[in-house]
């Protein structure tokens, strides 16, 4: 009876002992298996203050949070279109597009490789041949500098601007190149004739400035 007793008399503990006993309590095994990770406090921290800060824009920004995310996304097109139109990824996009890869041949030599390519029904080789012949002809004449990293379009629209009798032909013509060596597209025989008259009347034209004079 006396041990009922002493065990049912509450034990008075002031706040010191108190907090010094939950302390160890909370310090047990079972207490610290069962508490989370640092990561998983560290992201609950992070999604706390991102939800509090989308809160906070909500109210003080018209149209909210989706006016905000669309306003992102168009900055994010305006940066990448400026990145694509200069800069390191447009010298990147325009030298992986250039006309000719390594050193240059004489114009011959390409108009060489041309007929035979096309002799033997390799009209793919054809055509970028005779492309080449075409531009490196208008270097050698002085109607285009040799300019490393140059595109079929960027020639076309340079030598148009000396030659505007063939200035038509000159953009077909780069296109018909870009399909074939950067596209993927199979060429034909009659693209590759369409490049050899072009080779022609480019060599038969007279630049606009001489003809002035």
């Amino acid at each position: 009876m006396v041990t009922r007793f002493l065990t049912e008399v509450p034990v008075d503990i002031d706040r010191d002992n108190a907090r010094l006993r939950a302390a160890e309590e909370l310090s047990g095994e079972a207490y610290q298996a069962a508490r989370p990770s640092w990561l998983t406090e560290a992201f609950n921290w992070v999604v706390e203050k991102l939800l509090g800060f989308l809160e906070k824009v909500d109210s003080a920004v018209p149209g909210g949070i989706f006016a905000v995310l669309l306003l992102v996304v168009v900055l994010i097109v305006v940066v990448v279109v400026i990145r694509l139109k200069s800069g390191p990824l447009a010298t990147s996009a325009k030298s992986g597009r250039a006309v000719f890869a390594g050193q240059r041949k004489a114009s011959g030599e390409h108009r060489k490789a041309a007929e035979e390519a096309a002799s033997r029904g390799d009209f793919d080789d054809a055509v970028r041949e005779r492309f080449r012949a075409v531009v490196r002809s208008l270097e050698e004449r002085a109607l285009l500098d040799e300019k490393s990293g140059r595109t079929a379009d960027e020639a076309a629209i340079e030598a148009g601007r000396l030659l505007p009798d063939v200035a038509v032909p000159l953009r077909a013509g780069a296109r018909l190149f870009d399909d074939v060596h950067y596209g993927g597209i199979p060429a034909t025989e009659a693209g590759y004739r369409s490049l050899s008259e072009l080779d022609e009347g480019c060599r038969r034209a007279r630049p606009v400035a001489l003809a002035a004079g």
